[in-house]
């Protein structure tokens, strides 16, 4: 259990082991609990009470979320709020948790003759400055940077901000320190992955012997958003005639992954548990998006169950008694 610091401290630790004893607690709620409490003491430092205008201010839609991210960030505080109406510590109305709306954004579907031909060009980048610094780390680092976002489907900041001792090399492991919500996790990669992450590190350490961070860039520090959106669009642009972005790598993980469930019988619900935490999805919600990107999996549930996959999975509770 996190620590809490703000006036809310007694009645959210006891709230943490009332749900821990019912079987209720799960990651979601206890990130953005201890983020709800960092808002109180931030914004309310003075306060003793809870009132409305906290959970207000705390539930309202961000310019940098979408609704269904607010919908899951609302889960904890709304059934905090209802624990303690119960008990009489307050009088407040619980929370609404926005209905969750369907996404229109549809991720490119890579084929692989697309794939084929970028990670040909990334393997194949020209050298116009070869004495260069910048130029040789790029060469080293495009290849194995793009193949890991395909590879594991992280994020990719959380491959940008990959330090060394955040890589295992030797197990093929990686430690996701930077994910999002505060969630740190794991990551068991490919075997050709680990050993091209290897081959990888003998070579950038021949430039680059006293690097924090697992790809550097010639300044020291772990490249931008800016350097992986416009590295991808001009190699990718080079290779092929569609469009595409460098994230969408991480759908094409998700639901290639959900695909090829379909001939392994019907536990796909432990299959789509693991999924979910090999991405580091706080909630299940998360990744019951990406099957409906899946059209094989969808199609074969259907045919043989006659239900969807809302259905069989059921949604992450957040109303409970």
């Amino acid at each position: 259990m996190r620590d809490f610091h703000s006036f809310l401290a007694p009645h959210m630790e006891s709230f943490v082991m009332f749900q821990t004893v019912a079987g209720r607690w799960n990651i979601t709620y206890d990130a953005y609990l201890s983020y709800f409490d960092k808002y109180c003491c931030q914004v309310f430092p003075d306060e003793s009470v809870l009132r409305e205008e906290m959970t207000d201010g705390w539930c309202a839609l961000r310019d940098t979320e979408s609704n269904n991210t607010r919908r899951i960030r609302i889960y904890a505080i709304a059934n905090f709020v209802k624990y303690m109406r119960a008990r009489g510590m307050t009088s407040i109305p619980v929370p609404a948790i926005p209905k969750q709306k369907r996404s229109a954004y549809i991720p490119h579907a890579f084929t692989d003759a697309e794939l084929g031909a970028f990670f040909h060009a990334c393997d194949n980048l020209p050298m116009s400055k070869p004495k260069a610094l910048s130029v040789r780390i790029r060469r080293f680092v495009v290849p194995v940077f793009f193949r890991l976002l395909y590879s594991t489907g992280i994020r990719t900041y959380e491959a940008r901000m990959l330090e060394i001792g955040d890589v295992d090399l030797e197990e093929g492991i990686l430690c996701i320190r930077t994910a999002k919500g505060g969630n740190q996790y794991y990551v068991a990669m490919h075997s050709t992955m680990a050993e091209l992450m290897r081959t990888f590190d003998r070579a950038i350490r021949t430039i680059c012997p006293k690097r924090r961070f697992f790809f550097q860039s010639a300044r020291g520090s772990f490249f931008s958003k800016e350097w992986v959106v416009q590295t991808f669009r001009s190699i990718w642009k080079k290779a092929n005639e569609s469009n595409a972005t460098a994230y969408e790598l991480r759908h094409n993980y998700a639901v290639t992954n959900i695909n090829g469930w379909i001939c392994d019988g019907f536990d796909f619900f432990d299959k789509m548990v693991y999924l979910s935490k090999s991405m580091g999805h706080l909630s299940l919600e998360s990744t019951k998006r990406y099957y409906h990107l899946a059209p094989a999996m969808s199609e074969d549930i259907l045919r043989l169950t006659g239900v969807g996959f809302d259905e069989i999975v059921p949604e992450v509770p957040h109303e409970e008694s």
